[in-house]
């Protein structure tokens, strides 16, 4: 196969900063990383180099999607309201989809995220079934995220999700409202039926191109009773297991009265937690509750623009940090879509929260952005330029208005997503000069979702 040669002034390696870094990639992975002399000895005489624009970092994960979300940004903030009035319009919104709508939009969406420098997303998937039922073939909305995610140019990981009830309440989980019976199997044993069927139709095979991971999702503690827990453990072994943990206060006292603990601690009581595992948002936590999933290693997942669009409020991610859980970062219900803000986003909510500046280092930023959202939602083989590794890069510029006058080392700190100029995926070019490979993925965006509304 034909060897692709890229050159950067600056690029972020695994032991940090360097210049004058040459990257060469076979067979869509990384075979020779060079610092100095443009790599000459690394090239064959008459072989192209690019040249990448900008500051080069690993290949952003997006580790916290729903992506018929994303619908409804800039249209829930007329009258305030909660995080329940909220979700009352993403209900609206999921009882409009079928499969084409949600093809059209996921496929969209997907390529907004690739133009902010994403190069694999965890898609948090429960729109399971059809608005009238399920589909003969029981995963066709997964089959449709699969399509979407191929055609935007990024991998995917399916976090199949279990949702099985409609609340908790004082005495015990509640029914399922009609339009939350689109997210459910009926029961443990129905999810894990149809979980099955996916795993074996999208699981890599020696046949198959392994842009497709098939893991597992608790929706929450609210959403799958405790003694269902368990099945859901038993079928994500070996692959990612994430849940929604403790986003809101109005959980944990659900928890507390029907089960006379914290989610975190009935999660840990039921084998959830652990180095597969993401806890995500993990926003309202006792000191135990953080030396539970410190102790465990559980990633956790912030989504600091849906955190405060919603006014869930702001996470301990330094104490999480320090206690043992490596953060990492998702766009959630999109309401941005710009992997560079959430990442800063977690630094500037420590800033609010404690009065102080630096609660994490500029290199804890590019983890968290890069290779620990990559191996959150298994993709062991991404996030860092380094030989063996995925070919995935993004080249983020430093003459925009925006980042003019920044210092490399500290891009991450002034640069959004319109400033993402190429990104390369399994190392083939997806975005190069700011433009995606589909084109106008604004007009996209207006063509997809602009119907849903009529």
């Amino acid at each position: 196969m034909t060897a692709t040669t890229w050159h950067a002034a600056h690029a972020w390696l695994p032991d940090g900063w360097a210049e004058d870094v040459t990257l060469v990639a076979e067979a869509g992975r990384f075979t020779s990383i060079t610092v100095g002399d443009r790599g000459e000895a690394a090239t064959t005489p008459g072989e192209s180099i690019v040249e990448l624009t900008g500051v080069v970092l690993p290949g952003f994960a997006n580790a916290h999607s729903h992506a018929f979300h994303r619908a409804l940004r800039g249209r829930t903030h007329g009258e305030g309201g909660s995080f329940w009035t909220w979700r009352e319009a993403m209900y609206d919104l999921a009882a409009r989809l079928d499969l084409d709508t949600y093809r059209a939009m996921a496929t969209a969406t997907y390529a907004e995220m690739a133009l902010a420098g994403v190069t694999a997303v965890g898609e948090f998937h429960y729109l399971h079934h059809g608005p009238h039922g399920q589909y003969d073939d029981p995963n066709a909305v997964a089959a449709v995220l699969v399509e979407a995610a191929s055609a935007a140019g990024i991998r995917l990981t399916l976090l199949d999700t279990c949702y099985l009830a409609g609340g908790l309440g004082p005495n015990g989980h509640l029914p399922l409202d009609p339009v939350q019976k689109r997210f459910s199997d009926g029961d443990a044993a129905g999810w894990r039926r149809r979980f099955t069927l996916l795993a074996d139709r999208f699981d890599p095979t020696p046949s198959r191109t392994g842009a497709v991971r098939v893991g597992a999702a608790i929706h929450s503690v609210r959403a799958v009773a405790a003694t269902d827990i368990p099945t859901v453990v038993t079928a994500a072994e070996g692959r990612p297991l994430h849940v929604h943990l403790s986003e809101q206060p109005s959980e944990n006292s659900a928890c507390q009265s029907y089960y006379g603990v914290t989610p975190t601690t009935l999660l840990g009581r039921s084998g959830v937690l652990g180095p597969t595992t993401t806890a995500v948002h993990a926003t309202h936590l006792t000191d135990d509750d953080i030396s539970l999933l410190g102790a465990s290693s559980t990633f956790v997942c912030f989504c600091p623009t849906t955190e405060r669009d919603l006014a869930d409020g702001i996470g301990p991610a330094r104490r999480l940090l320090d206690s043992g859980s490596q953060p990492c970062l998702g766009s959630d219900q999109h309401a941005v879509t710009d992997l560079l803000e959430e990442a800063r986003a977690l630094e500037m909510n420590e800033r609010l929260a404690s009065g102080e500046r630096g609660r994490f280092e500029l290199p804890q930023l590019v983890k968290a952005l890069t290779v620990n959202g990559q191996r959150s939602i298994g993709w062991d083989d991404a996030g860092e330029l380094r030989v063996g590794a995925r070919a995935d890069l993004v080249a983020v510029r430093r003459d925009s208005r925006r980042t003019a006058g920044s210092l490399a080392a500290q891009i991450v700190m002034s640069a959004s997503a319109a400033d993402v100029d190429t990104v390369i995926v399994d190392g083939r070019t997806v975005v190069e000069g700011g433009r995606h490979v589909l084109g106008n993925v604004g007009g996209l965006l207006q063509s997809s979702i602009e119907p849903l509304w009529r």
